[in-house]
């Protein structure tokens, strides 16, 4: 079946730089995929390539079938994109600005226009040359989903909002996912995505380095463990598969690798357990698996 974004083997330089080195992404019609990356990891050529505003130098790239780079005109008919830096004319209201952008790709749903409005709380009268960052995310926001694309390719879009904003947002991807619209969200808020997407690809030097749902990529790395029990630190750190072995209080707390747990419970259930809590790695956990203390910056 045709997917909804098809990149192989993704080639794309500047000079001497290469941006995008070998690069595979896939979305299936209908998900919401996260893409994660700090600054330099490639999502922004790669979101740029998507959108038919950078030719890739090497590989294969389609968006519903469609080379973005040769037919950008139809792809763009099927886009709705939102960049997480939003500049506006000055001049123009926000109203103003809304149906410029909609009317650009096919015009807005009326009703669904003036609901985004009041969803997210913007005033369309206002010049643009008054708008807040926040609010200058909104327009952009509410003329992304007051038309009824195919795919979102969502950069950083809630940057700026608050925490209110935020849930507006989250629940307008989950209205455009029940109507069978396919998001790219990239964001660095992990929260975000792990409550938002059905599948993540993680991306570092312009490679993908992992993809799939959170519960198959929980399985590559390692749970936590907290428990009370007989067993001694020299016992379990002993295992193969355990690491991080340190005694709190009456627990011991120690990381598993996936394929280890089986051996550890049984070791503990030999060794006597009162409490045992395990704790499956969260998204942001994953994301620091591969970036360390650089993620710390983004």
């Amino acid at each position: 079946m045709q997917k909804a974004i098809e990149a192989s083997g993704l080639v794309k330089s500047f000079g001497q730089v290469r941006a995008l080195d070998g690069l595979d992404l896939s979305l299936d019609h209908g998900e919401v995929h996260g893409f994660l990356g700090p600054n330099g990891s490639g999502k922004s050529t790669t979101i740029r390539v998507l959108l038919g505003l950078l030719r890739a130098n090497g590989g294969s790239v389609a968006v519903f079938g469609r080379d973005p780079w040769r037919d950008a005109v139809e792809v763009h008919h099927d886009i709705a994109y939102v960049p997480g830096d939003v500049s506006l004319w000055p001049n123009l209201s926000g109203g103003e600005t809304i149906d410029l952008l909609t009317s650009l790709r096919g015009g807005a749903d009326p009703r669904l226009r003036e609901s985004l409005l009041s969803d997210f709380d913007l005033d369309p009268r206002k010049r643009a040359r008054g708008y807040s960052k926040g609010n200058r995310q909104k327009v952009a926001l509410v003329a992304a989903f007051a038309r009824r694309a195919r795919l979102y390719i969502l950069d950083e879009p809630t940057s700026g909002l608050d925490p209110v904003m935020e849930s507006v947002f989250r629940a307008q991807i989950e209205r455009v996912k029940t109507e069978g619209a396919t998001v790219l969200l990239s964001s660095h808020i992990l929260s975000e995505v792990e409550q938002l997407c059905d599948r993540v690809t993680i991306i570092r030097a312009g490679i993908a380095v992992e993809t799939g749902s959170l519960s198959e990529m929980r399985h590559l790395t390692r749970t936590s463990f907290r428990v009370s029990t007989k067993a001694s630190v020299e016992q379990i750190a002993a295992l193969a598969g355990v690491y991080n072995v340190r005694r709190s209080s009456d627990q011991l707390i120690f990381d598993v690798d996936s394929d280890a747990v089986g051996l550890v419970l049984r070791e503990l259930t030999s060794a006597g357990v009162d409490r045992l809590t395990a704790t499956p790695p969260s998204l942001e956990e994953l994301f620091l698996r591969h970036y360390g203390d650089r993620a710390a910056g983004r």
